[in-house]
């Protein structure tokens, strides 16, 4: 008698992806569906929350749809509806979340609360199974964190962003140098056509603690461009955004790579959306090679490092297993902490 099938349904709608997927037994993606708003932001320079939430309730039904469709399974197939309830914008997030529960009433499934960046973690799922214990570099536009995992569910922040997340610095600097948003693809590849000659400062690098700053960063940026502005002096695109990535991939890999070494661990899991970088890729790697250090580096694909349904559908898989249920009553929770709080 064969084992029957763990089928999750998905929603993450925390910002400005509408998400859906059908994840079997938390490792195989059936379906993934993303309806992107990007180009509905691009005018305004960033994610305008009314905006986002407009397009999410266009968008939710129609991708919940197709994700089942794509998955070739019903509602009566499924084994849980899982979402994102937090962190987030609270109008966006309450989409994912009204319609997650709707699902889960209308056809009696457990209804299964993922922490948005838990899910960025366990994109690394979709790559090769987890080893615990592991250390997590979650790098978006939001957080900035070192997580130490020492079992399947558990996470500890052992670094913290002071100020600026690194996600958030590239947009910032994006908007002074005229990369459209989301700047950060823009800036990699700019990145890898100059060189680091203006030499900005690398916060916190030698402290010790693994934490980082990049508020000072970003300022030693805009200052050095306005101030060019302002003598008549024009500065090398392409040499600005090499030195920029250049301060923060050496900070990210530095610290990252110091608390791996202490804390022994078997894996390096780097998640989120700035997980799609490619100078801070290329650093790790070689920072683990000049290191000589055994330790295996996870780097999703490209596609799941942006916000999914996918990911979410993975932690979902750890969280159901442990048990880990929402009643109907579930709200968003916009400034949810990571690690969870009993918030439920």
């Amino acid at each position: 008698m064969t084992e029957k099938k763990e089928l999750i349904l998905a929603f993450e709608s925390s910002c400005d992806e509408t998400s859906v997927a059908v994840i079997e037994n938390g490792q195989r993606i059936l379906s993934n569906v993303i309806a992107t708003q990007i180009k509905s932001h691009q005018r305004f320079g960033g994610v305008v929350p009314e905006v986002a939430s407009r397009h999410h309730v266009e968008q939710i039904t129609l991708c919940t749809q197709e994700a089942l469709e794509q998955a070739g399974v019903t509602y009566d197939d499924l084994t849980a509806v899982a979402v994102t309830y937090g962190p987030g914008l609270v109008g966006a997030l309450l989409i994912g979340v009204t319609a997650a529960k709707a699902i889960a009433y209308a056809h009696h499934l457990p209804l299964v609360p993922v922490n948005h960046m838990a899910g960025h973690i366990y994109a690394a799922r979709f790559v090769k199974p987890l080893e615990y214990p592991l250390l997590a570099l979650l790098v978006s536009g939001g957080h900035t964190e070192l997580v130490y995992m020492p079992a399947a569910g558990q996470f500890e922040i052992i670094g913290d962003t002071r100020d600026d997340a690194a996600g958030e610095a590239y947009d910032k600097i994006g908007r002074v140098l005229g990369v459209p948003y989301p700047a950060g693809k823009e800036i990699d590849r700019l990145a890898h056509l100059g060189q680091d000659t203006f030499n900005f400062p690398r916060a916190m690098l030698k402290e010790d603690n693994l934490d980082f700053s990049f508020s000072g960063l970003k300022s030693a940026f805009i200052n050095t461009v306005h101030h060019a502005d302002q003598i008549g002096e024009t500065l090398d695109q392409v040499d600005l955004a090499a030195s920029f990535q250049a301060s923060v991939v050496e900070v990210l890999v530095t610290k990252t790579l110091r608390a791996a070494q202490s804390l022994k661990v078997k894996q390096l899991v780097v998640a989120g959306g700035v997980a799609a970088n490619q100078g801070l890729r290329e650093g790790l790697a070689a920072g683990i090679e000049s290191a000589g250090l055994d330790l295996d580096l996870i780097m999703p694909p490209l596609r799941l490092c942006g916000d999914n349904g996918a990911m979410i559908g993975a932690a979902a898989h750890i969280a159901l297993a442990q048990n880990t249920l929402a009643d109907l009553d579930l709200n968003a929770v916009p400034s949810l902490d990571f690690p969870y709080q009993n918030e439920l």
